[in-house]
């Protein structure tokens, strides 16, 4: 399975730290935050790596290359000055990540999730014709509403108990038929295939972080140098 890692953010949010350093190569604990990402995913057994790029683009295609460092074989899906959002980076993308299922994971994210076990899970679901999987977690302070709910592995749009999207999930090409190229988010997609009772989810109650300010990216900084890992 192939996976696309999304890094074509602006990261509004960490300013001024994302001014001049792109938010995928903000350091975490001596490391850029994205090289989390991709050893975990060679840990996985994922090879093949999609990393779409837009703001300081260049600058992480300077520092990551072609992945060797990490295990990892890295094609770059370039936006060019304005991101796409998630729904139409990920369609921009789709060439490169062939004609299966993926693996997403948003690169402002930290979690100790098996994704060799999500994979393995991902992989039976195709039998049931689901166009996805997504990895929710309990709803942290910062987004006390959650965005789905379950039922069994069931994705409703809505319940009386919510969770959060945790920026990890394994999609199928299909989940995107219909759509156009340009500027699209994923939201509408996912509910579509709610509806369509295509779409299917899963609980992580491990170490899950949205590194979306300077606050929880410090936060994390000092989670990890404390041996997280």
């Amino acid at each position: 399975m192939k996976a696309i890692v999304l890094a074509a953010g602006r990261g509004e949010r960490l300013r001024p730290i994302t001014d001049t350093t792109p938010k995928p190569l903000v350091p975490v604990a001596g490391r850029p935050l994205i090289a989390y990402h991709l050893r975990a995913l060679a840990q996985a057994g994922v090879r093949d790596v999609v990393i779409n790029i837009s703001w300081l683009g260049e600058r992480i295609r300077a520092a990551l290359r072609d992945g060797a460092e990490y295990g990892v074989r890295i094609t770059y899906s370039d936006e060019g000055p304005v991101a796409m959002e998630t729904g139409g980076g990920i369609f921009n993308a789709l060439p490169s990540l062939g004609p299966g299922a993926f693996l997403v994971v948003n690169g402002d994210v930290w979690a100790d999730i098996d994704l060799r076990a999500l994979i393995a899970k991902a992989a039976q679901d195709a039998r049931s014709g689901a166009l996805g999987r997504l990895v929710l977690v309990p709803n942290p302070p910062q987004h006390p509403r959650g965005d789905f709910g379950l039922e069994g592995e069931r994705v409703l749009a809505d319940a009386p108990e919510r969770f959060t999207y945790s920026g990890v999930a394994v999609y199928r090409p299909e989940l995107f038929a219909g759509c156009a190229p340009g500027r699209f988010p994923m939201l509408p997609l996912l509910l579509r295939a709610i509806d369509a009772r295509c779409l299917l989810g899963q609980i992580h109650t491990g170490e899950w972080w949205d590194v979306g300010t300077p606050e929880r990216l410090a936060a994390l900084d000092a989670r990890l140098r404390a041996g997280i890992e």
